[in-house]
């Protein structure tokens, strides 16, 4: 029989020394590998009495006595049944196999990117919050920005989305001017294109920034749930104002959060100003305003200083006085707003005079829309006539009392040709598109509370009712119907909110009765010349002159019969 041969390591008696930790190696993950069940019950086993020391420690010292008593029932009653010490004991290897088994260990700190980002924010506003009398500056070049910097998020791309930053008591945070130098650097370190909100607690002298979200464009005109009186510029954050309308947003619904308008005679704000850049939407904004106002059983004037048609779908339809867009025929509408106005005036004096309701005319809420006025001031300047926006004073001025509501929609370009009378009764500002904070302060009298971010959608801006705060606003979607490069479901959803067209009745042709006159016509025949003619020719002569007469007395009449009676200044056709 033949003898195998002893191992190298017993025949030589030497071991390399790498050779000995390949060995050493292999065999702990050997073991590793066969002992893995009994370490994850073992770590298992040492969580379950960890918990258990804590909730004996935890435990009231009356409510010891009783729980350990249950506790030795339940092992009695275990040892007593049928494989009762088997099952117990399964049960507590599978505990703790299940509180044993390794787990993804959780991140509770940031990358070190994100760390990297913190720490150039800390530096960067060293400068601003901290000065060098300060004996212990939470601000300090080389410092840590572990106890400035709290709740903080970053998202997919590794920039913030929020922090809560800790400043000096010393800082003056009441000072706007303070305040928009440390809002502009976080927002150029944080990264541009976002708008940020920035939330100061003074008295806890911190500071809070978070990125919002975008507003939802998807909200199209609709019957909003609203009461007369109250008209829906648009939606706004969930947390800046304390009511909600249900709403249609594509074909799911849910509650949004609008900016309502108020007006009538109790309004504090009875007069509203929008500013915007070409295409942000203010057109758009008149639009909906008009269809809410018409649902509501209000009358609409609209001025288009444009003339681009962007009102086309209003003219004719029921309420819509009239949609004018030449220098004369918005001169002549202004002036017949003027003159309703004071009419209006009159007969509410007169029914409080007899202790009477205002007639029913004199309540109908009147609109009158106005969309870029400025550009018909040339041509009016041209004409050497007088500025359209003269004759404005009258229903911005008693409009409130009158159930007159004026809406002045303009451009930046042509803002400077708003009069002081329109400045100051429209109290209700809206500043659509893409614009600086000093341009949404001029028309708003107040910043933002956000960072402006220069692309937008068309109808996002902000919103300022009165001496109130200002609201993000996405106006509702209301294009023109017959804009085919609109949404489908948009203009249809216009469409349908339009008012029936009035039904304007033919002429009939004039009877032998409308040719009667009520009384008797009275000929005035001409004074007699110097030179007295024939009796032929005298008494020809006068037949001749009464028969023109009554001929063109006939023709009046049948032309009076023939044409409708005419609505306020502009002229209508047959």
């Amino acid at each position: 029989m033949a003898r195998r041969p002893l191992p190298r390591i017993l025949i030589g008696g030497t071991l390399s020394p790498a050779r000995g930790r390949d060995l050493a190696r292999a065999a702990a993950e050997n073991a590793t590998d066969v002992l893995h069940p009994l370490l994850v019950i073992g770590r298992g086993l040492r969580v379950l009495a960890s918990i258990g020391r804590r909730k004996w420690a935890d435990t009231p010292k009356d409510k010891r006595g009783p729980a350990l008593f249950l506790g030795a029932a339940v092992v009695l009653v275990l040892a007593l049944m049928p494989y009762g010490p088997l099952i117990g004991l399964l049960a507590l290897m599978g505990t703790a196999a299940w509180h044993g088994r390794p787990r993804t260990p959780v991140k509770t700190g940031p990358s070190d990117a994100e760390a990297e980002r913190l720490g150039s924010l800390y530096e960067a506003l060293v400068p601003y919050f901290s000065v060098p009398e300060d004996p212990s500056p939470l601000f300090a070049h080389g410092g840590s920005w572990d106890q400035a910097f709290s709740d903080h998020a970053f998202d997919a791309s590794g920039r913030v989305t929020r922090l809560r930053i800790r400043y000096p008591a010393y800082f003056a945070d009441g000072e706007p001017a303070a305040r928009a130098r440390i809002e502009a650097l976080l927002h150029t370190k944080s990264g541009r294109g976002r708008e940020y909100l920035f939330d100061w607690d003074e008295e806890g002298n911190q500071l809070e920034l978070r990125v919002l979200d975008a507003l939802s464009t998807g909200i199209a005109a609709q019957p909003f749930v609203t009461a007369p009186g109250e008209t829906v510029l648009g939606f706004t954050d969930a947390g800046g104002v304390q009511r909600t309308l249900p709403v249609l947003e594509g074909d799911e619904p849910c509650d949004a959060p609008p900016v309502i308008w108020r007006t009538g005679p109790r309004s504090t704000e009875p007069h509203l100003l929008a500013v915007g850049q070409p295409g942000s939407g203010t057109s758009t904004l008149l639009r909906s305003i008009a269809l809410q106002a018409l649902r509501h059983g209000g009358e609409v004037l609209i001025v288009e200083g444009g003339g681009s048609g962007e009102y086309a779908c209003l003219a004719g339809r029921a309420g819509v006085l009239a949609v004018e867009c030449g220098p004369s025929g918005a001169a002549a509408t202004l002036e017949w707003a003027a003159q309703e106005t004071e009419r209006r005036l009159i007969a509410a004096q007169r029914a409080r005079e007899a202790g009477s309701a205002m007639p029913e005319d004199a309540r109908r809420p009147l609109w009158v829309l106005l969309d870029r006025p400025g550009v018909l001031a040339h041509p009016a300047a041209a004409e050497g006539g007088p500025e359209p926006l003269g004759r404005l004073q009258v229903p911005l001025r008693h409009g409130r009392a009158a159930h007159v509501t004026v809406v002045v929609a303009e451009q930046f370009e042509q803002v400077e040709l708003l009069g002081d009378c329109v400045w100051q009764y429209t109290r209700a500002r809206v500043v659509l598109g893409p614009a600086g904070s000093g341009q949404i302060a001029e028309v708003l009298g107040l910043p933002p509370h956000t960072t402006p971010t220069p692309q937008v959608p068309p109808g996002r801006g902000y919103a300022r009712l009165g001496a109130g705060p200002v609201h993000r606003l996405q106006v509702p979607a209301t294009p023109d119907p017959y804009d085919d490069a609109s949404h489908p479901a948009h203009r249809q959803a216009v469409r349908e909110l339009l008012p029936e067209r009035t039904e304007r009745r033919a002429p009939r042709p004039a009877g032998p009765e409308d040719l009667a006159p009520a009384k008797p016509l009275r000929i005035v025949q001409p004074p007699a010349r110097a030179q007295a003619p024939s009796i032929d020719v005298e008494e020809g002569g006068s037949d001749e002159a009464q028969e023109r007469e009554e001929k063109g007395a006939r023709e009046a009449l049948e032309a009076s019969a023939e044409t409708p009676k005419a609505r306020g200044p502009w002229p209508v056709g047959p």
